[in-house]
């Protein structure tokens, strides 16, 4: 009885971390349209955005839904339990980039009819790529349980951390050069700010990797500097 169990947990389990990835999926696909609408200026490309994070959530919803009956079916031990509720941790993580994305495309509309900040949002979109292949890449470690893909996943951080410091250099200065840039700068430095948030659920992710596998928090990761320190620039 107790291997058919076991089987029958294994199954689930699996059929529950598909539904994670294809969840991961439609998250990287929002942040990378998001991107592409500020870029764009495509407000119809962002109102899709915006639209498709209800299913975003309503999957974060069953998924979670799935392990709980999981949990109270098969009533796992050890490593079986930690597994599934790192699953809970995961599209939780999901979940709040997909937050993330829609705040971007929220404001779209508003920059549309703001002032053009030269190289602004080809800059967001070239940092929300980065993330979204740190997001990519930490899908593929969380389907093959791939550690040394979540370290190099966790060690990439770092570079959105500085290319946030760099953007809120450059978004200080045009502010300072013009006040007609403030509310566009302003709306920039918000986003930026939400990719670098990005940055760290992408993280967690992959700490979460490292503790179902090796049943051990990662180690310490290496932070870019802190927003806060940012000199004010010359002009």
């Amino acid at each position: 009885m107790k291997p058919h169990t076991l089987s029958a947990f294994d199954r689930d389990l699996e059929a529950i971390r598909l539904a994670v990835l294809s969840m991961g999926g439609q998250v990287e696909t929002a942040i990378m349209d998001a991107a592409r609408a500020l870029e764009t200026r495509d407000e119809d490309l962002a109102a899709r955005v915006v639209e498709r994070d209800r299913t975003i959530d309503a999957t974060e919803e069953e998924i979670n839904a799935q392990v709980v009956r999981l949990l109270a079916l098969r009533q796992p031990q050890a490593d079986d339990l930690r597994s599934a509720v790192s699953v809970m941790k995961m599209v939780g993580e999901l979940e709040r980039l997909g937050d993330y994305a829609k705040n971007m495309a929220k404001r779209v509309p508003v920059l549309i009819s703001a002032p053009v900040i030269e190289g602004a949002a080809g800059a967001l979109r070239r940092q929300s790529r980065l993330g979204g292949q740190m997001l990519k890449d930490m899908l593929d470690a969380f389907a093959r349980l791939d550690t040394a893909l979540a370290r190099d996943v966790i060690g990439r951080d770092v570079e959105v951390d500085d290319m946030t410091n760099a953007l809120f250099r450059e978004f200080i200065t045009h502010m300072m050069e013009d006040p007609r840039n403030i509310t566009p700068c302003l709306h920039y430095v918000f986003i930026a700010k939400n990719i670098e948030r990005m940055g760290d659920l992408v993280t967690h992710g992959a700490e979460q990797v490292i503790f179902v596998t090796e049943g051990r928090k990662a180690e310490a990761r290496e932070k870019g500097h802190s927003t806060a320190t940012i000199a004010q620039p010359e002009v």
